[in-house]
């Protein structure tokens, strides 16, 4: 029988993941047994804390010590919804644990933002990460030695798992029922909790902040020159000419004030306005298509796949308003 622990680290935590993770995970085992198997796992809720209270305080979990467990199989880390920092330098006995515990040959598994107290074991260097799209930037800053894999709702490498952000943590978890039971038993779950089992790509979900947290005043205003003409052709050239800049420079400073060419950041401002009047359902994707400056269909198609990972037709159709009778 393996043995799952799922940690409580010593800060504010998503208590959902928490008992997600611990009720779909046992449900897989019982679903297991009455299939005529002995029990596969053994699910536990530990920690250096005592007790760990929601952030609303309705709701307080009363983990086992750590101390107790000699061996475990998989590690599970919940989300912290602290001060990633501050939840990194409060945990960083947990933090060795957990490295200890993988060094020992178990498997270690991060949901959301617990992704920040994984990477700071420093086991994730090297290798891929998912983390919730709103973090990226954050975690990119505190771990520039792992590769941020932001369009991925689970990364698997080495008996490291990571996922996206908020609720695609059941996904991790269905994944990870596949591996410790069956396909088939993955399915069950799946079905019993209504979790879409075949979710691959968080991309659909993100939401562009426009990249406004620098202090480059020149770049700045030549952010606020291309949101409020993305139904126009810019010529970069001419831009930067305008700011009095060289097209060398100007390159150069937006990459670092942004972290996209000013070509990447244009297409991402127009897709997510595209993104906005598709959810709206009022015009047809050609019409949007216009409206951002697009041309050629073919173009804004495969632009809008790249970005969001799907089609503006299956976009507008998955998103757009409905009202239900």
């Amino acid at each position: 029988m393996k043995q799952v622990t799922i940690v409580v680290p010593e800060c504010r935590v998503n208590m959902n993941t928490i008992g997600g993770a611990f009720d779909i995970l046992n449900q897989a085992n019982e679903y297991w047994m009455r299939s005529g198997n002995d029990a596969a796992i053994e699910v536990r809720i530990a920690g250096f804390v005592s007790e760990q209270r929601s952030h609303s305080e309705y709701l307080s979990i009363h983990p086992i010590s750590i101390d107790t467990i000699n061996n475990t199989d998989l590690v599970l880390i919940p989300a912290p919804l602290s001060d990633h920092e501050n939840a990194i330098k409060n945990n960083q006995q947990l933090i060795e644990w957990i490295r200890v515990q993988y060094e020992n040959g178990a498997e270690v598994a991060s949901m959301c933002a617990g992704g920040f107290l994984l990477a700071a074991t420093g086991l994730l260097n090297g290798k891929r990460c998912s983390i919730h799209w709103n973090a990226i930037k954050d975690f990119k800053q505190l771990f520039p030695e792992v590769e941020v894999a932001g369009e991925k709702i689970i990364t698997a490498e080495k008996g490291l798992y990571t996922n996206g952000g908020a609720y695609s943590f059941l996904n991790l978890i269905l994944y990870l029922v596949e591996k410790l039971f069956d396909r088939t038993t993955a399915v069950y779950c799946s079905k019993f909790y209504q979790i879409d089992i075949e979710r691959h790509s968080q991309s659909p979900f993100t939401i562009f902040d426009l990249q406004k947290g620098h202090d480059d005043a020149l770049i700045g205003e030549a952010q606020v020159y291309i949101e409020e003409h993305i139904d126009a052709k810019i010529s970069f050239e001419q831009l930067a000419k305008t700011l009095a800049i060289s097209r060398r420079n100007f390159d150069r400073r937006f990459i670092r004030a942004t972290g996209d060419t000013p070509v990447a950041y244009l297409q991402r401002v127009k897709i997510e306005a595209a993104k906005k009047e598709l959810e709206k359902g009022q015009k047809t994707v050609f019409e949007v298509m216009l409206d951002v400056g697009y041309a050629d269909d073919k173009a804004f198609r495969e632009v809008f796949k790249k970005i969001t990972g799907l089609s503006p037709t299956a976009y507008r159709n998955k998103y757009n308003a409905v009202v239900l009778n």
